[in-house]
């Protein structure tokens, strides 16, 4: 074995063949025993190496999910034998760590309610557990992830991604079996779920921090620390805050990646991207600014209410008839005083059912900048049934 560990790329070919082995249905004992001196001092980066090789290779990244908690047992004694980094209080890290602590503390709990048969307590608490759990798992899909795939890291996400969709099937189907009242059914499912989960956390913490500290830079933590705060509390907050990004760091790492683009609140976008998305939104707008001048309407494919390039420049008043322009000037003067700040109309026009929504403007100091008129053909919409999901697409 000892010529394999001459070099980190004849290691990755072994670890790849480590992988193949137990997705060909090698006895798990024996790999780990064949492979003992070369995964023995193995770091999360080289796991993720050998992820992102096999499904450049042509391994489905579903395979991988299928043998994940596999995969990390093999390299579970390694893992945790390496040395664990040094979280400061309101570092994103940190607080990831806080959140993994409080699954743990409410599966305790749960564990708790069950023993003694409290279902209806263990159903009030799952249903919080669920709930928090998600948004743990949301905020790593679109916070962290992004920045890993930044830097060509797109396996590992692919595959933890995978993992958390199963976790969030196995909560769902544990509560359904509360409901059920089938206590061995009920069992079954919870030790199914509550193992998943706790296989997560420890590739949170062994293999997913480790490779984010040794990846982003500390521009891109400021950037993940600033998403992080808006995302909110997930569990409880975290004691302390005193790791914060300097100030000359707080800038979007994205306006280096799109050139000439417009900076605007969540992103960068082109004026022929602007204009092309605000065409193809389905729904029409118009815009009328402070002094009641229109100054802009959507030009989509299928317009409810007919709007010409002559309105342009044009009093809102004066694009009305005359016996409801006292209506118009009343929802402009309370959205101007602040007396409200949307009104709401609905009708049926032409087999149809149209839904009219005005929304006031205003800036952050909360100045009025105008009013913007959304209509909507919600017929189709209001017809619907049941649920069709993502996955239900067919072309």
């Amino acid at each position: 074995m000892s010529e394999y560990l001459g070099s980190r790329e004849a290691k990755q070919e072994m670890l790849k063949t480590i992988i193949k082995d137990l997705h060909n249905g090698k006895d798990f004992n024996q790999v780990k025993a064949n492979f003992q001196n070369l995964i023995k001092d193995i770091d999360a980066s080289e796991i993720a190496n050998m992820e992102q090789a096999l499904i450049r290779e042509g391994m489905n990244p579903e395979e991988i999910t299928k043998l994940c908690d596999v995969h990390a047992a093999v390299f579970r004694d390694a893992l945790e034998q390496n040395e664990k980094p040094q979280l400061i209080p309101g570092h994103p890290l940190y607080t990831l760590k806080h959140e993994n602590e409080e699954i743990n503390k409410t599966l305790e709990e749960m564990d708790s309610y069950f023993r003694n048969d409290q279902l209806d307590t263990l159903k009030d608490r799952l249903s919080f557990f669920r709930e928090n759990l998600d948004k743990h798992y949301s905020k790593k899909e679109n916070i962290i992830f992004p920045y890993l795939e930044r830097h060509n890291i797109t396996g590992p996400p692919s595959v933890m991604w995978s993992v958390d969709d199963e976790i969030r099937d196995m909560v769902k189907l544990v509560l359904s079996r509360i409901k059920d009242g089938d206590t061995e059914a009920i069992k079954t499912s919870y030790e199914t779920m509550k193992n998943k989960i706790s296989e997560m956390i420890f590739k949170e913490e062994n293999i997913l921090t480790p490779m984010l500290l040794e990846t982003l830079t500390e521009e891109e933590w400021a950037e993940i620390k600033q998403q992080d705060e808006e995302f909110g509390v997930v569990f409880s907050k975290p004691h302390g805050d005193f790791w914060q990004p300097k100030a000359d760091l707080v800038k979007p790492v994205a306006n280096q990646l799109y050139g000439d683009a417009m900076p605007v609140d969540t992103g960068f976008l082109t004026l022929k991207e602007i204009n092309t998305i605000l065409t193809n939104v389905p729904i029409d707008i118009t815009f009328v600014d402070k002094d009641d001048t229109v100054r802009y309407f959507s030009q989509g494919r299928e317009r409810i209410f007919v709007r010409t390039k002559s309105i342009i420049g044009r009093k809102v008043q004066n694009c009305h008839p005359p016996d409801s322009v006292h209506m118009v000037e009343k929802i402009l003067s309370d959205f101007k005083n602040g007396k409200h700040s949307t009104a709401e109309f609905w009708l049926e026009l032409g087999g149809k059912f149209i839904h009219i929504r005005y929304f006031a403007l205003r800036d952050e100091q909360g100045e009025y900048l105008g009013t913007m008129e959304v209509s909507q053909d919600v017929t189709g919409i209001r017809a619907l049934k049941g649920e069709r999901r993502l996955l239900q697409y067919e072309d």
